[in-house]
């Protein structure tokens, strides 16, 4: 066996069962793993120098097929559901010396990373990879250990990543032949038959989700974040097309990162040393930060280019909607290094209503705060998806329900422990429609949002009058600059009032029914901030 680029005497995969692959690379530069890609014909370069490759069968995660192995650890404290899937000690431990037995022979990549910004909380991940470019996207996404670092690094978790190899769901435990499987006892993440690296990041985003909150009292969230010019750092959390990437693009401001971060006692921190956005529909224009971050050393997926040429053609979807890109974020000019701020002064839950019910913007409580966090509402519409042709309601807890090993519970009531012991405003953003739902109303205007998010940054939105928004019971500011007054009332943009009250009525009921789920275990504070449906006498 040749271990290639190993500065770590000491470092071995034989602990993991995996002792006869004929070659492994150790944490080869970029560069190299490009190379290698193109050597085996698993890619190719678009014109602005970004590798692009096909993840094959798979182009999104297989939520269904993610599993949790249940033991003395997670028995009584992971929320076993429709999200957190048990699985077997036993099984765990064949189906990793099967996956050893398929490298005999084989060439592996190992990449050594660390998640969490924040020095007190970094945790050493090492990342083994069937094919380079997927060690590639670990080197884009993760954190990047300095070269001194590595002939000292001491993996705490281990990630195997294997598309090639394909479980039998009968003899496997598995529920078909592609698997993620999390292992909180052995530290281990077993990947198989999916060659989609988006279940990398979010096994990776999974653990820390159940680490954080038990055993450092650290939020672990969904969101995005940034920081102003004055040190103020503003979290934005949403659903997919709620606008949580553009609004916290602002060139203002810097970035902390865009998808997944950790509240401390005093730092607001990125989980990553990456972004993977989105493609679809990209442009310079719409998202710039993106686009110029597609160059060398980016990693394009199951994107097409335009007939004849090597120009990436981002509105062609014949593949998939889920186009993207991964990057480091030293490829955005105003990312924050290192990517950490202080706790934030601003949160904003950004949701798209489509039934045009709830205010541009609303302050809102703790408990307030609480119940909507736990809510995670937005809403889908006709044409977003195959199927959708009315507006579908979205409730995904905390933002991010597949993603949480814990109750929704415990995330809630770990933020609202941190709102009440820092002075930080909560507002509800909705960036959907005004004026009626959708198909008869508007949708916000982009500029109006900005303003709004801008007054609230400042200071001056929090210093206006505000008004009650029945049903919801929500505060909402009289005036703001660069905003028609007559926009902050949602029932006064209706022509027909009795069909506004029917329709919030309506979506009060949809989050009732929704939060009844979780109810049981919350406390009355939340449970008094849920809507009020209005009963006519």
């Amino acid at each position: 066996m040749k271990n290639i680029g190993l500065k770590n005497e000491s470092a071995s995969l034989s602990s993991l069962g995996f002792t006869a692959p004929e070659t492994i690379y150790w944490n080869l530069p970029p560069s190299k793993l490009i190379e290698k890609t193109i050597a085996l014909g698993q890619g190719s370069f678009c014109d602005t120098g970004a590798l692009m490759v096909d993840t094959g069968e798979f182009t999104g995660r297989s939520p269904k097929d993610k599993f949790t192995v249940k033991d003395k650890i997670t028995a009584d404290t992971v929320w076993w559901g429709d999200v957190n899937y048990p699985f077997e000690p036993e099984k765990f431990k064949a189906l990793r010396e099967k996956m050893a037995a398929y490298s005999n022979g084989s060439t592996l990549y190992v990449h050594d990373s660390y998640v969490c910004a924040d020095p007190a909380f970094r945790l050493n991940v090492r990342v083994i990879t069937e094919t380079p470019w997927a060690n590639l996207f670990a080197n884009n996404l993760f954190l990047r250990p300095a070269k001194e670092e590595l002939p000292k690094f001491v993996p705490d978790w281990h990630i195997i990543c294997m598309p090639g190899f394909k479980a039998n769901a009968k003899e496997d435990g598995t529920r078909q032949h592609n698997f993620t499987i999390l292992n909180f006892t052995e530290k281990q993440i077993l990947i198989g038959g999916s060659a989609y690296t988006g279940e990398i990041k979010k096994s990776v985003f999974t653990l820390l989700n159940y680490i954080l909150p038990l055993e450092k009292k650290v939020l672990s969230m969904h969101c995005s974040a940034n920081v102003g010019h004055d040190g103020d750092t503003a979290i934005f959390f949403g659903l997919s097309g709620t606008g949580k990437t553009t609004l916290s693009a602002d060139p203002a401001r810097r970035l902390i990162g865009d998808d997944e971060h950790g509240w401390s006692d005093k730092t607001i921190f990125n989980f990553e040393g990456g972004c993977y956005a989105k493609c679809v529909n990209l442009s310079q224009e719409k998202e710039p930060q993106i686009y110029n971050a597609i160059r060398f050393g980016a990693l394009l997926e199951n994107v097409n280019c335009h007939a004849g040429s090597d120009c990436v053609n981002y509105d062609d979807i014949s593949k998939t909607e889920n186009t993207r890109v991964a990057y480091p974020t030293t490829f955005i000019e105003n990312a924050m290094t290192p990517s950490l701020g202080g706790v934030p002064k601003n949160i904003f839950f950004l949701t798209c209503d489509a039934f045009g019910v709830l205010p541009p913007v609303s302050k809102l409580t703790i408990p307030q705060a609480m119940y909507h966090f736990i809510s995670g509402y937005t809403a889908k519409v006709a044409g977003t998806e195959v199927g959708i042709t009315e507006p579908q309601l979205t409730f995904s807890a905390c933002f991010g329900k597949a993603f949480l090993p814990l109750h929704p519970i415990q995330y809630a009531e770990l933020l609202g422990a941190k709102l009440k012991q820092n002075k930080v405003n909560v507002w509800l953003v909705n960036t959907g429609w005004s004026g009626g739902g959708y198909g008869v109303g508007s949708r916000m205007k982009l500029s109006y949002t900005r303003a709004l998010i801008t007054a609230a940054l400042n200071g001056s939105l929090e210093k206006e009058k505000f008004d009650t928004l029945p049903v919801f019971n929500l505060q909402i500011p009289v005036a703001c600059p660069g905003v028609p007054a007559e926009m902050l009332n949602p029932r006064n943009t209706w022509k027909d009032k009795d069909a506004y009250d029917s329709k919030i009525n309506q979506l009060a009921s949809s989050f009732i029914k929704n939060f009844g789920q979780y109810a049981a275990r919350a406390g009355k504070d939340i449970l008094d901030a849920a809507p009020k449906v209005l009963v006519d006498a």
